[in-house]
């Protein structure tokens, strides 16, 4: 009987023991299956609050689009979870991770920190806008995710810095000739003039700064990072924002009115311009007592007082180019006028640039010119934008007005 009972005992502690095993499991399952539902759920809302339906809709309707809806999952991947070892910039807008993709594309992917609620409606037709933009002089856009809470936009990877660690941090005896710095300028005004007027809509880029100006092979630049830019309103006196950008650029009126033109990217753009021509910080936080910390408010008060050679960077100046440099610290002057409808449009800045690097050019011998120099007087002027190529990639990701046609990504491709 005592071994029946034992038996019986342990027939009973195994089917206990199997009970619990197999409930475990199913919790196990069932929260597994919980958690990725609530996770598809969260990145379908999202997706919907940074305007994805809209954009893929938008996608649909227009021919020669070449742009990608990227996973989380993906990006995650190509950053190493963005790892801190992979950071290659930041700022008020976010930080910036270098990656590559699985087709081996290196990227640049932008991590944003905050958008308010407007952008967030219309963020995502906005970048296909933006991802439209195909100048030599602009960065590319290939693409965004808008599965997360605040969106990030992956663009083409340039390999040689900013233009403000060419001019601050390479040291001021690093050679940078006065062709190369009008022709980063020319470059630099030709980008802007083309988002202002040549873009369909037009943009307002709202940060320009050197460190958003980058620097490719030949010194050529690209303009980047559009966290803070936006659609040019139809109607410009109904148009307020609230204030963003960086000390030592911000545009005056901007600040006074919170209302973004394309006249306060002149501004912004005039304040780099006396980077290029001096090599000073737009803010100087450094400054001596009794100095003035801001570039400009420096540059106007010398501008003023004819001590024009007191601030512009020794290295440019000889008397051949002396007139030259006169004429680009006029423009910077022009654009750093008060009152906005004093300054000139970015297109006029670009044409008054590019006829200094041809006189520029028409002045010195070539003899006695550096191969640099010669090479980047002679690329005045950009060639016609290469044509969009035709693609429309969701990267695993399928969308339809209906909310449940939306299906998270399990994997990454």
């Amino acid at each position: 009987m005592r071994g029946q009972e034992i038996s019986t005992w342990s027939a009973h502690c195994n089917c206990v023991s199997i009970s619990v095993v197999v409930l475990v499991i199913s919790m196990s399952c069932a929260y597994l299956i919980h958690e990725r539902r609530s996770l598809a759920t969260v990145k379908r809302r999202y997706f919907k609050q940074h305007g994805g339906l809209m954009l893929f809709e938008e996608m649909k309707s227009k021919q020669g689009v070449s742009f990608t809806l990227f996973t989380k999952e993906e990006l995650e991947e190509a950053t190493g979870r963005f790892d801190e070892r992979n950071v290659i910039g930041k700022g008020g807008n976010g930080t910036v991770y270098k990656g590559t993709l699985k087709d081996s594309r290196t990227v640049a992917i932008k991590r944003c920190k905050l958008i308010n609620d407007r952008q967030k409606k219309e963020f995502g037709k906005e970048m296909l806008i933006l991802s439209q933009i195909n100048h030599r002089n602009v960065v590319r856009l290939y693409g965004c995710c808008l599965e997360v809470e605040v969106p990030m936009l992956v663009y083409e990877f340039v390999p040689n810095g900013t233009l403000y660690q060419l001019i601050h941090r390479h040291g001021a005896r690093a050679p940078l000739p006065l062709a190369t710095r009008l022709k980063i300028a020319h470059e630099g005004a030709e980008a802007l003039a083309y988002l202002h007027s040549w873009a369909s809509p037009p943009i307002i880029h709202g940060d320009v700064k050197s460190p958003n100006m980058l620097i490719d092979d030949g010194h050529t630049v690209k303009v980047s990072d559009f966290g803070a830019s936006t659609l040019a309103p139809t109607d410009e006196a109904q148009f307020v924002t609230f204030v963003q950008g960086t000390c030592g650029y911000l545009d005056p009126e901007y600040m006074q009115t919170c209302k973004l033109t394309d006249k306060s990217d002149v501004y912004s753009f005039g304040v780099v311009l006396l980077e290029l021509l001096t090599r000073r910080k737009a803010l100087n936080l450094q400054a001596a007592e009794g100095e003035e910390k801001n570039l400009s408010s420096h540059f106007l008060l010398a501008a003023s007082a004819s001590k024009l050679d007191e601030i512009v960077d020794a290295q440019i100046v000889d008397e051949q180019s002396i007139e030259v440099i006169e004429q680009v610290a006029e423009i910077a002057k022009q654009c750093l006028e008060m009152g906005s409808e004093r300054r000139p449009s970015m297109r006029e800045v670009a044409e008054e640039l590019g006829g200094l690097r041809r006189r520029l050019l028409a002045q010195h011998p070539w003899g006695q010119k550096s191969s640099e120099e010669t090479e980047a007087l002679l690329a005045v002027g950009s060639p016609p934008p290469a044509s969009n190529c035709s693609e429309i990639e969701l990267s695993n990701a399928y969308v339809s007005l209906d909310d449940s046609a939306y299906l998270g990504v399990q994997s990454p491709r």
